[in-house]
């Protein structure tokens, strides 16, 4: 599984694999790809920062996070996602772990992702447990009745 930085011919597979996956729909699917065209189009911006996965020359996944504006030391893990023939073959692994190397030399102190209770979202939570994030705080029927906001945190200073 090889990392690296996003690049604009990520652009157009990685729209394709986000409408490809069925717990996303299209205002999410949306919404990450404008934080991916404003990367592209602005690179020297330092609001979101990308990695993608790359298996066998093809795109395997992405991560997406930035700096939590008014912290000190916390950053947001904003989307994480790979493809259908990637799952379970190590590429959110390798994005999670190459985000937390580079994120402890910038000598983050915290992680934080929020994420949905639904049950579509199970799969994504227990990939954040055994990555050692664990469940901080749940602010019921925050994005709709029955779809509770969950946060998830880890303290990168510690481990």
């Amino acid at each position: 599984m090889n990392v690296r930085r996003l690049t604009p011919n990520d652009r157009e597979p990685l729209a394709r694999m986000l409408a490809e996956i069925p717990a996303f729909r299209p205002d999410e699917v949306s919404c990450a790809l404008e934080l991916v065209d404003l990367a592209l189009e602005k690179p020297q911006q330092s609001d979101y920062f990308f990695l993608v996965a790359e298996q066998d020359g093809q795109l395997a996944g992405y991560i997406c996070y930035g700096p939590t504006p008014m912290t000190e030391g916390t950053w947001d893990l904003y989307w994480i996602a790979s493809s259908e023939a990637a799952r379970g073959k190590g590429a959110g692994s390798a994005l999670v772990l190459e985000m937390e190397k580079e994120l402890r030399g910038r000598g983050t102190r915290l992680v934080r992702i929020e994420t949905s209770s639904l049950s579509e979202y199970g799969p994504a939570r227990t990939f954040y447990a055994r990555h050692a994030y664990h469940q901080t705080a749940v602010i019921e029927a925050f994005y709709r009745d029955g779809d509770d906001l969950v946060t998830l945190t880890k303290r990168l200073d510690r481990t």
